[in-house]
């Protein structure tokens, strides 16, 4: 590759209302109680929002690197997540295996790199080559390392400092309602038969 993205992540990045409603729709997942399903392929992270000092949550592909969880920053420093921790590094994470208190780091070590890279090769070749590509990275573990300062993996080290409150599962009052609903719409369409 000559060094120029094909298409840059820029394009990718929600600008719209319904792109960033659709960004936080698996969200939704979690909240209605679907977290040990989708939390074997994506994690939940809360970070404390640098200007509002609240809770932000954003749900983002991890994966187990040398027993640690790493996800990728597709957006790099535009993103609102990355930004938050590079204000506060406490972050909370949420995946199948429950929920922890954890302090971010962006990875730049070679040898760290090269087994992310190695990781997520054998995982999901895709979208890692997407990634690169759109970095106008070959997909090599040599130039991942020699352009890490454009390549954003981020480590997720355990903490016992405090860090904010993760999401709720807040909606799973709504199985027994959708359950309900459709018993009483199915009895009432055999009482007009």
């Amino acid at each position: 590759m000559n060094g120029k993205p094909k298409q840059s992540m820029q394009a990718f990045y929600p600008r719209q209302k319904w792109a960033k409603w659709m960004v936080k729709l698996p969200l939704y997942l979690w909240r209605l109680g679907l977290g040990p399903v989708s939390g074997k392929i994506f994690l939940v992270l809360t970070t404390t929002g640098r200007k509002s000092g609240l809770p932000r949550h954003t749900m983002v592909e991890y994966h187990v690197v040398n027993g640690k969880k790493v996800a990728p920053c597709a957006f790099g420093e535009k993103s609102q997540w990355y930004k938050n921790i590079q204000a506060d590094p406490r972050v909370t994470v949420q995946t199948a295996d429950g929920t922890e208190r954890m302090r971010a780091v962006r990875v730049t070590d070679d040898e760290e790199l090269r087994a992310i890279f190695d990781t997520l090769q054998r995982r999901d070749p895709a979208l890692l080559n997407w990634y690169l590509q759109s970095l106008g990275i070959e997909p090599t573990a040599e130039a991942v390392i020699a352009n890490k300062e454009r390549v954003y993996f981020i480590r997720f080290d355990p903490t016992d400092e405090p860090t904010p409150p993760g999401l709720e599962v807040d909606l799973a009052w709504l199985w027994p309602a959708i359950l309900l609903s459709m018993l009483a719409r199915k009895m009432l369409r055999g009482r007009k038969r």
